[in-house]
């Protein structure tokens, strides 16, 4: 009898062992997928490296900085919140006009790297435009990723100064790529203030739970149980958000202003069907362009002369230049 319960004894010990160390196993690794998704070594911190990179892709983004640059017309803005800093550059329109445009940049890049949306709204279509620095990101402070949860409110902060930078009472489009894009239609489902017009998403995620399980089946070939819920209760723990409330999802249905979809079909690191659910529960008006071959982020590099046109089809719907 004695010599049962000892064996039963160490059945249970080591049962209990065994637990402990695959839940530590498991906590482990759900911390470094936390930390490999929102502090990852960041390009987009590299200002130098930027521009080398986007006169590389867009040769014709040189002479126009320069030009900018040569009559002080590419300034830089800040802004402390929550004790970090916020950077931001911005460039008034050739010619006095209300027509304003926030672009709102993806993973691992800054307000460099979106400067070939600069280039469209400001030499193509003569808006005013600022370029925020995300969190993480560019010359902005800030340790991790917001994913474009937090970072539609610092969004919505750069909205309400660049209507004060460009005089008040402007008419204004907010345009984001890849996480931006995001962060964009994040925007979009709160309370707008009456400038704000109209919205353009490049290839944005539905929500940063779907994002990262498409990853984690992706380029790991694990399910979502457990990493990807350990995984956000720590988000929630180290970060004050969880990966489901940062939907995408759930603020395009609360859109009532006009919004365009743009998504490349040969998209595989924000899958085409994403496009799909967020421009079917979005309220009209909206309108949408699937960019036939183009894969991430890359709709405006192969088709530029279309996105212009499309783009501009699209904003002056809603926004008068000559204002």
């Amino acid at each position: 009898m004695c010599l049962g319960m000892k064996k039963g004894s160490k059945i249970i010990l080591w049962s209990s062992v065994a637990i402990v160390a695959i839940a530590g196993i498991c906590l482990a690794g759900a911390q470094m997928m936390l930390d490999y998704a929102l502090q990852p070594e960041n390009d987009g911190q590299d200002i130098d490296g930027s521009y080398k990179y986007m006169y590389d892709e867009y040769p014709f983004l040189r002479p126009w900085v320069d030009s900018l640059r040569t009559e002080g017309a590419l300034r830089d803005t800040s802004v402390v919140v929550d004790g970090t800093r916020l950077h931001a550059l911005y460039v008034a329109a050739p010619c006095k006009t209300t027509a304003t445009a926030v672009i709102v940049h993806g993973y691992t890049d800054n307000a460099v790297r979106m400067l070939m949306l600069g280039h469209l709204y400001n030499h193509e279509l003569r808006y005013n435009v600022l370029l925020p620095d995300l969190r993480y990101s560019g010359e902005s402070g800030g340790d991790n990723f917001g994913m474009g949860w937090h970072d539609r409110l610092d969004v919505m902060r750069w909205m309400d100064i660049a209507d004060d930078l460009f005089g008040g009472e402007t008419q204004m489009v907010v345009h984001g790529i890849s996480m931006g894009a995001a962060t964009t239609m994040m925007v979009s489902g709160e309370r707008q203030q009456p400038y704000v017009k109209c919205f353009v998403e490049d290839c944005g995620y539905t929500g940063v739970w779907d994002q990262f399980s498409y990853q984690l089946h992706e380029q790991f070939g694990l399910p979502d149980f457990p990493l990807l819920y350990i995984a956000d209760r720590l988000c929630g723990l180290e970060h004050g958000w969880t990966f489901r409330e940062a939907s995408a999802l759930s603020q395009v249905k609360k859109c009532l202003l006009p919004m365009l979809f743009i998504h490349g079909t040969a998209d595989d690191y924000v899958p085409t069907w994403m496009v799909y659910e967020l421009y079917e529960a979005k309220p009209f008006p909206k309108d949408i362009w699937l960019v036939h071959g183009a894969g991430h982020a890359r709709s405006y590099h192969d088709h530029r002369a279309e996105y212009v046109w499309r783009v501009r089809n699209f904003v002056n719907k809603y926004i008068d230049v000559c204002r």
